[in-house]
């Protein structure tokens, strides 16, 4: 069968021409490769064996029976056989790196079905470059790779990263008349799509389908997702209708590649839809299925609508992971719904889950700016407060400072007091305005004595306090008529370089 165009390859590349007839070709068969499913070349009559090496294990470990083990000097020498399962039995329970399995278990190919296990246990492993290099040396071997020795091929190079040697095995089996299979049509479309390769995509899609391949969803779902990759969502879309207008039915992945897309454009309300759309026709939503959507409404700054999502999912029996949760969290704080954070935290806490010293700190940061102007919030400022210095080390100097200031603007002077001196003890020292903030709010109760104690305090850390901490100070003791007082906060702050707006009165009746 002829290739078709797309499918040719430069000689340039490292699958050169030379390369395809060292691996497919050997005397008997006289530079003409035969490829036939489960068949083996005559050459295997000849092949001459190598001797195997043998790997000392430590330790007693436990492995199928027909599995070789003999006892020597009180360690387990093992040769791997040819059976798939005991291939795999013996990569997965030996308890010894990775190099040496992979030594041993090349060190004896006795046919082209051991090969092909081989192969397919080494890509599975992500033992890539070994596979890579028992698949070059294969004319050593005196062996002919078949078509599922090329099928596994096709899927180590794509999980390379190098998908154009992938096309470059998928067009030699087209040239010798063995097509390949959905799987492996499927893997190269996906490799493509994922690098935004749309168009070469299509051109395999095209001839999956004339050499009489069916497409699988699966395969549907990589082009999908390829679209929606690239910004071609309509096409996504599109593509989706006719899934649906065929035989194929779509499933929850089609729809949610289609919604991320929509997401990604701004659409979030569309993707919402086919959710909806999804539910219709029986299909059960995944965690990232709602996840892609929170991203979404967060994205366009409608945060709330991923509440109302939350609650969906859960009546859905879709238990959030800890992404739906910070997604929403980070979400709720950008665009300032600290007490819906709050609120989404607590649910977070009931279902078991933690979030990063940094968030719950963006967290409390956030409730503690909205607390300055709504005092029901002050409960929960304390509450996040206390899970902080729960669940990791000591808060943040900045943590303690809005805490302090929260405190203080919602009246709680002593508590304001109490978390300053636990700053002090840890050995952070407060800003400027924590101190200012402290001083006011105690000014105001008139606590004018504690308040001057804070400034002493400030004095003796060898700080310089600002002029609206000795011009509130001064006002106060005006008010009281406690002049000599005024006069000594004015004299401490000449001398320490400030010049106060405030100054004491002359007499009580000014």
């Amino acid at each position: 069968m002829a290739s078709p165009s797309f499918l040719s390859f430069s000689q340039s590349s490292s699958w050169s021409s030379s390369h395809r007839n060292s691996c497919f070709s050997n005397k008997a068969h006289q530079g003409k490769l035969t490829l036939l499913p489960n068949s083996r070349p005559q050459t295997h009559k000849t092949i001459s064996f190598r001797k195997p090496s043998k790997l000392i294990v430590k330790g007693n470990i436990k492995l199928p029976k027909k599995l070789e083990l003999n006892n020597v000097e009180g360690h387990n020498i093992i040769k791997p056989q040819k059976n798939g399962e005991e291939i795999i039995a013996f990569y997965d329970k030996t308890n010894v790196p990775n190099e040496e399995k992979v030594v041993t278990l090349m060190s004896e190919i006795p046919s082209l079905s051991y090969l092909n296990n081989l192969l397919m246990v080494l890509v599975k492993e992500g033992e890539l470059e070994s596979a890579v290099k028992l698949f070059n040396n294969l004319p050593s071997y005196s062996l002919v790779p078949n078509s599922r020795t090329l099928s596994i091929m096709v899927r180590c190079y794509c999980k390379l990263n190098e998908v154009d040697e992938a096309k470059k095995v998928l067009d030699h089996m087209m040239e010798n008349g063995v097509p390949p299979n959905i799987a492996t049509f499927t893997v190269v479309i996906d490799s493509l799509c994922k690098r935004g390769r749309l168009k070469k995509a299509y051109e395999v899609f095209e001839v999956m389908r004339r050499v009489g391949c069916e497409p699988t969803i699966w395969t549907y779902n990589c082009l999908i997702s390829g679209l929606c990759y690239v910004g071609r969502v309509e096409e996504a879309f599109e593509l989706l209708m006719e899934i649906k207008e065929s035989s194929k039915k779509p499933d929850i992945y089609t729809y949610t590649c289609v919604m991320d897309g929509f997401c990604k454009v701004g659409r979030s309300d569309e993707g919402k839809e086919l959710l909806e759309e999804a539910l219709a026709i029986g299909l059960q939503p995944t965690v990232v299925t709602f996840n892609t959507l929170f991203n979404g409404y967060c994205r366009e700054g409608r945060p709330l609508e991923g509440i109302k999502l939350l609650t969906l999912m859960k009546e859905r029996d879709c238990q959030p992971d800890h992404i739906s949760y910070t997604t929403l969290l980070h979400g709720l704080l950008k665009w300032d719904e600290a007490l819906a954070a709050f609120n989404v935290y607590m649910e977070m806490l009931e279902d078991d889950f933690e979030i990063s010293e940094k968030l719950m700190n963006t967290l409390f940061k956030g409730i503690c700016r909205k607390s300055w102007s709504d005092g029901e919030l002050l409960k929960e400022v304390e509450e996040v407060f206390e899970r902080i210095k729960e669940v990791g080390s000591s808060p943040y100097p900045y943590t303690y400072s809005m805490v302090i200031q929260a405190l203080s603007i919602r009246g709680e002077t002593d508590k304001a007091i109490a978390n300053f001196h636990e700053m002090l003890k840890i050995g952070y020292f407060p800003r400027m305005v924590t101190f200012n903030a402290v001083i006011r709010a105690l000014c105001s109760e008139g606590k004018v004595d504690k308040a001057l104690y804070v400034l002493v305090l400030l004095n003796s850390f060898e700080f310089i306090p600002s002029k609206i901490a000795y011009n509130l100070l001064i006002d106060k003791f005006n008010q009281l008529g406690r002049l000599l007082d005024a006069c000594k906060v004015y004299g401490a702050a000449l001398k320490r370089g400030v010049v106060p707006h405030r100054q004491p009165k002359r007499t009580l009746d000014e």
